[in-house]
């Protein structure tokens, strides 16, 4: 263990000792930006921070813990807490820097790392009425949550070791570019690519990292013969619910201010949750006689997943629409489409994010209104902008697919990717940490 932390420090610095001599962008914030601040956008733009971080401590640990078997609870819980406890340092050290300073099309500058030069009245030129330290925690967030989010393809099964070294190098080579390609100032922003919140960043990038891990790892002992039902609905029923608000911040959040969009965006957020329960329930209803509790909150994640890259650009009305195509084709993907390729996504990534992440942000090139967003879409007569979202729908496909996979590769050479058969049959929480519920 020791000589593999030693492997990992010494990959860090090498990767920021690289990103430093070969990045271009030139370091942006060495002096201050005058101050423009409003106290009133601060003010939320700090709750909405403290709403975000609430999605994943504990809202993503209870929705996932409640699903998983009773012997791989703690487990699942810990993924969760050490993606807070490693990203935030990461992000502080590098990630805010290279994903967010300077003006590369592939990367950004390494001049704010370890905040270096941020001084109190500093402000970001995407976020010029809010102190830049807020932007870079605010942002912090999101980047936590998505590492996060790609674990629950890979419940049950995958050692904590591994799940650490694999999360740092995804954070690093999958989730700091795209958020600098999409949102820092990057190559797909400036083509005009559009996500409001996270549907290429978050979602569809966790989704497909998901798939592709759970394809590598393979599927659970027991997979499509054993008994695998969640061991405590209750506790996802309250993650759902913590995810549900905390989702005010991530969307309404995204406006950076205290202004009419955030207040359409958690509007639209809000009303394509509703629509996603309902129609998954009304599917399972019409199927099955019974609308079950897990299928209401899958639709509820399902709907909230696919209105946030298309949330700040359209009306409550499309939200709506947009929420019910959610439940329509997640509960395909999460049931047609995973049985016919067989494959075990623990915890339905693929098929609720990382699918609702790709519709989001497709629709998001129909419906999106200039009179909220400034961009119109194809039922505003600019069909182009549809053929701008498929194009970073491709980019994101193939960037975190491939490098998810390589990373797997490179992680698996140096610690096994998954406990062995006896250590998953007792369960993760006693095999990976020693302790377990009672």
């Amino acid at each position: 263990m020791g000589a593999l932390l030693r492997w990992a420090a010494g990959a860090a610095t090498t990767i920021v000792a690289i990103t430093i001599f070969v990045t271009t962008g030139t370091p942006a914030f060495a002096d201050s930006a005058t101050s423009t601040v409003s106290a009133a956008d601060t003010a939320w733009m700090i709750v909405a921070t403290a709403f975000v971080l609430m999605m994943t401590i504990p809202g993503l640990a209870l929705f996932y813990s409640g699903m998983v078997r009773k012997k791989n609870v703690l487990a699942t819980m810990a993924q969760s807490l050490a993606a807070v406890v490693v990203i935030s340092i990461l992000w502080v050290a590098f990630g805010y820097s290279l994903a967010f300073t300077g003006d590369g099309p592939w990367l950004g500058s390494p001049g704010r790392m370890f905040l270096a030069g941020m001084s109190m009245d500093a402000v970001n030129p995407a976020a010029k009425t809010i102190p830049e330290a807020l932007f870079m925690l605010y942002q912090m967030t999101f980047a936590i949550i998505t590492v996060a989010l790609v674990a629950g393809s890979v419940a049950d099964r995958m050692r904590f070791s591994a799940y650490l070294l694999f999360s740092i190098g995804w954070f690093i080579f999958v989730y700091i570019p795209l958020a600098h390609w999409v949102w820092g100032g990057g190559f797909l922003g400036a083509a005009g690519v559009q996500d409001f919140a996270g549907g290429l960043v978050v979602h569809l990038s966790a989704g497909v990292g998901g798939l592709v891990a759970a394809k590598v790892l393979g599927s659970r002992h027991g997979y499509g013969s054993d008994n695998l039902s969640p061991y405590d609905l209750s506790l996802a029923v309250m993650g759902t619910g913590l995810l549900w608000v905390g989702w005010f911040g991530f969307n309404g959040g995204s406006a950076l201010a205290a202004n009419s969009r955030a207040v359409m965006a958690i509007i639209a957020t809000h009303l394509a949750a509703c629509a996603g329960a309902l129609t998954w329930a009304a599917i399972e209803w019409a199927t099955r006689r019974k609308p079950s509790v897990l299928g209401m909150i899958s639709g509820a994640v399902a709907g909230l997943g696919t209105i946030t890259p298309a949330s700040g650009f359209v009306t409550p009305l499309q939200g709506i629409i947009i929420g019910i195509v959610a439940g329509l084709i997640c509960y395909w993907a999460c049931t047609s489409l995973k049985h016919r390729f067989r494959y075990d996504d623990s915890l339905d990534v693929f098929g609720v994010h990382g699918i609702g992440g790709l519709t989001g942000t497709l629709l998001l090139g129909v419906f999106a209104t200039s009179s909220i967003g400034g961009v119109p879409g194809l039922l505003e007569g600019n069909p182009r902008q549809l053929l701008l979202q498929l194009y970073g729908v491709a980019v994101t496909l193939l960037w975190s697919g491939a490098v998810t996979y390589g990373l797997l590769k490179l992680v698996g050479a140096f610690v096994a990717l998954r406990v062995s058969r006896e250590n998953e049959l007792e369960g993760l929480d006693i095999s990976q940490h020693g302790e377990a519920l009672q």
